[in-house]
């Protein structure tokens, strides 16, 4: 069998459709197609089906592409073990992360990294509905991606999931809001205010959700934003409420705002790195997700003051 033909059903399995792997590989679909179909013969087995106006694996097909990350990751084992050897990782790293993240984590691990001069990160913002970051694993060495509470982690025979930091959400609330004097709230204290949100879906939201659920009201969002330093202001200038991650909004709230935990909720999403296993056997992979391991460390050492 041959490795690059192998590697197709994996990259099938992944994105779904003949026309996006071909997009991915820089190939046409007509090439894709006839390599899937020259290893069709060389087996002598069905592995790609029609169904509708699309294709999809057959069960053979399936553990053919499971099969293909077994071999891409032994691959890439033996590519580091060789670079390790020659001196040193070299490369392009390729890194997805949403906004607050790449605020949290980016500086401090590119300062760390720059005793690697071989190594190129490459950065592109991505926030999407958490449901949807594993996706972004077929085209990024590693993903940045955060989940709420009530949401397990992808399967770790499908991916490696690195854990980060949990990072608790609390309640920004204006200098001049009512609740501004307290030191902490409950669900019931904030339910009823208005709220600046994050698109439905995303693990804020979900936070949001359960409080609602909780309080047996709907919340009343009013405005909703990915972007943090927006929904930051309009809290500081008293438009709404919101819950903020501790961590990336304590450095800006002193003199603007206040963060209160919240008593009676488990408030908090986690952050975490999401990686194909062939990738993660990079030498250069290892290094940046070492870094980024060593920046989340120092977050959560990081005493919580100023609030």
């Amino acid at each position: 069998m041959d490795v690059a033909q192998l590697a197709l059903l994996r990259e099938l399995a992944d994105r779904g459709s003949i026309t996006e792997v071909a997009l991915a590989l820089g190939k046409s679909p007509s090439a894709v197609s006839q390599q899937l179909r020259t290893l069709q013969r060389q087996v002598g087995v069905v592995l790609v089906e029609r169904v509708g106006r699309g294709v999809r694996l057959t069960d053979a097909g399936t553990a053919l592409a499971e099969s293909s990350v077994r071999i891409s990751t032994a691959i890439a084992e033996a590519e580091a073990t060789w670079d390790a050897y020659r001196g040193g990782a070299t490369g392009v790293v390729r890194v997805a992360s949403f906004q607050s993240a790449s605020e949290l984590f980016v500086p401090g691990m590119l300062t760390r990294i720059t005793e690697y001069p071989g190594i190129r990160v490459e950065f592109d913002d991505q926030d999407v509905s958490q449901d949807d970051f594993a996706d972004l694993t077929a085209d990024y060495d590693i993903v940045i991606a955060h989940r709420s509470d009530d949401v397990l982690p992808p399967a770790p025979s499908v991916l490696r999931v690195v854990p980060l930091v949990r990072e608790p959400l609390d309640v920004g609330v204006s200098l001049g809001h009512r609740l501004a004097g307290r030191e902490r709230v409950t669900v019931a204290d904030v339910i009823g205010e208005d709220w600046i949100g994050v698109p439905v879906d995303y693990p804020i939201d979900r936070v949001l959700a359960a409080m609602a659920v909780a309080a047996g009201t709907p919340a009343r969002v009013i405005h909703r934003s990915t972007h943090l330093p927006l929904i930051e202001n309009l809290v500081a200038t008293g438009h709404g409420v919101a819950l903020l991650p501790r961590h990336t909004s304590l450095g800006r709230a002193a003199g603007r705002y206040r963060l209160l935990p919240l008593t009676d909720v488990r408030a908090g999403r986690h952050i975490e790195a999401l990686l194909r296993p062939d990738r993660a056997a990079r030498l250069a992979v290892r290094v940046v997700l070492d870094a980024y391991v060593a920046e989340a460390a120092l977050q959560t050492s990081a005493p919580v003051t100023g609030r």
